[in-house]
């Protein structure tokens, strides 16, 4: 055999070089005993080379659907939304005086994606606080609701800005009090993937990452999950980004909306303790038939705020919720005094709007 010949073999027997990113699906897929999760400087790595297009189509998907499978852990979490800040530029600049005087009191995140998710009471509890000098930033993106109004379009309705960046999110907490940063303006790749949920059949760890985003830096945040196994890791990890202050809630379809027929626990950490505080009920069970009966329809959540027609589960929704975000804020130290607090804003909230 010539050495012509024996030189195509060992070409022929060499292995192609393994893509970059298949390291850390080995990590995840190794089988049992020899598996573990991304410590947070893999899961930010990893996620910095999604954000850069850096990895092939079947890769994202294993990635995204093992870290669902065996649901993300708060390091992972923390890896991943540090490879968000840096990628959009969404980092602070701690000796700009400017970037502090426009961080918004609170981030109100809105991604909940249910299908019947009605009208979103929520937005105009964010309202009622933006008139009373309780600058907010909300920022989202609501796939395939069927039964529903989405939070943009609410916004849209009530003639509120909707930020093209983060930059001019910054200016209109500034001179408004209140901004809307919807998804797509944060980082295009963010809006790909969470629209992968249709062709997935269910939601990715990047729903969860986007909920404790909070872009502007925001002194406190509202977050609304669906799944109660996720309460505690969202605060598990806010504590490793050490977020200063949080409220987590299981709350209406997914978002930070208080249901008035039962308690709601809200899940806080705070300057990096953890502790609960249970919220009662605001309306019994049986007022609930009201709320079948109300139209889920812009004219009707206009009007609610407008005081133009009765809806008392409606109100409930915007003033337990209101008055949830107010103590997170730091506007009063304790529910009764939340609650007295908001029932004032909500009896003299400017009417027009929309």
């Amino acid at each position: 055999m010539t050495d012509e010949h024996l030189e195509q073999l060992e070409d022929e027997n060499v292995l192609p070089e393994a893509h970059p990113f298949s390291g850390y699906l080995r990590t995840f897929f190794r089988g049992p005993g020899r598996s573990r999760s991304l410590t947070r400087e893999e899961a930010f790595d990893a996620f910095s080379m999604i954000l850069r297009d850096e990895v092939e189509p079947i890769q994202l998907g294993a990635f995204l659907l093992m870290l669902r499978y065996r649901a993300e852990t708060p390091e992972e979490l923390a890896g991943m939304i540090e490879a968000v800040r840096k990628a959009a530029r969404l980092e602070p600049d701690e000796d700009s005086k400017d970037d502090a005087l426009m961080r918004p009191a609170l981030d109100w995140p809105s991604y909940a994606a249910g299908r019947t998710r009605g009208l979103p009471w929520f937005v105009l509890s964010a309202l009622l606080l933006s008139q009373n000098n309780v600058p907010v930033l909300m920022h989202g993106y609501n796939s395939h609701l069927v039964n529903g109004i989405s939070t943009e379009v609410a916004i849209k309705a009530l003639k509120l800005p909707i930020a093209m960046s983060a930059e001019e999110a910054r200016s209109d907490i500034a001179s408004k009090g209140f901004a809307y940063l919807p998804l797509r303006h944060m980082h295009p790749k963010l809006q790909e993937l969470i629209g992968l949920r249709p062709l997935l059949g269910l939601r990715s760890p990047v729903n969860t990452l986007l909920r404790l985003l909070n872009p502007l830096h925001a002194r406190a945040a509202f977050l609304g999950v669906f799944h109660p196994a996720f309460l505690d890791v969202h605060r598990e990890t806010g504590k490793l980004l050490e977020l200063p202050r949080i409220g987590v809630i299981k709350g209406g379809g997914g978002e930070a909306e208080r249901t008035p027929y039962k308690h709601v626990d809200l899940r806080m950490l705070d300057n990096g303790e953890l502790n609960d505080v249970r919220w009662p009920a605001l309306l019994s069970k049986t007022e609930k038939d009201g709320e079948d009966q109300s139209p889920v329809s812009l004219k009707h959540f206009l009007a609610v705020w407008r005081g133009e027609v009765e809806d008392i589960p409606a109100e409930a929704k915007i003033k337990g919720s209101a008055a949830m975000a107010a103590f997170l804020a730091g506007k009063a130290d304790y529910m009764d005094e939340a609650e007295s607090l908001v029932q004032g804003w909500w009896d003299n909230r400017d009417r027009d709007v929309g």
